[in-house]
């Protein structure tokens, strides 16, 4: 049974909805960031970085246990260790990781700072929010214009990248967005939300 490090953000949950959809068994350990839990001895010895997730998969690729963190790093490790949610033919397997990449290097960081800046800076930064939201609609152009030409983002199939990707998006009243005004995006984030694993992966922790 894999061991999960997590907590009821967006990179946590990419986590446990791709454990629902690959249907392995795991074990939810709950690490409180609103109370530093991410900086006990105890999970600093998993994840030197303090951020969640992290998992312990017992039987990792050589047969001895595997610990894992970076949610990206996750999400293709999980998708190799059952061949799912990844393809295998060289052209969607690029074009899956591609736009994983742009979860992890656009989507993540600038809805996390919209975030931050709309909900927990304890002054209001004028420029940060500015700079911050005009990128966000930016991204979300961008995923707009992709999911108008392909039902998921990485083509007709549903991948990780579209994992990674659904938690982000479902914040979307955090970061103001009105997905009624990204028709495309809408359609997916609705298709992704019914499914029953990405709504039992998104209760996690509970």
């Amino acid at each position: 049974m894999i061991e999960l490090y997590t907590w009821g953000t967006p990179n946590g949950r990419k986590a446990s909805i791709m454990l629902e959809e690959v249907g392995l068994p795991y074990k939810v350990h709950k690490v409180d960031i609103g109370k530093g839990d991410q900086f006990k001895p105890e999970y600093v010895a998993i994840n030197p970085y303090s951020k969640i997730p992290a998992i312990i998969d017992p039987e990792g690729p050589d047969g001895k246990p595997l610990t894992l963190f970076e949610s990206g790093a996750i999400l293709v490790y999980l998708a190799g260790k059952t061949g799912k949610l990844l393809p295998a033919a060289a052209r969607g397997k690029y074009l899956t990781l591609q736009w994983l990449m742009f979860q992890m290097g656009a989507v993540g960081p600038f809805f996390g700072q919209v975030h931050h800046f709309l909900r927990a800076a304890k002054v209001e930064v004028p420029y940060a929010i500015e700079r911050y939201v005009k990128e966000k609609d930016r991204v979300y152009g961008v995923l707009d214009r992709r999911l108008g030409e392909a039902r998921y983002l990485a083509g007709d199939e549903y991948t990780i990248a579209d994992v990674a990707t659904y938690p982000w998006v479902a914040r979307h009243e955090w970061h103001k967005t009105d997905l009624n005004l990204v028709p495309n995006v809408k359609r997916w984030f609705d298709a992704i939300g019914a499914r029953p694993a990405v709504q039992r992966g998104m209760a996690v922790p509970g």
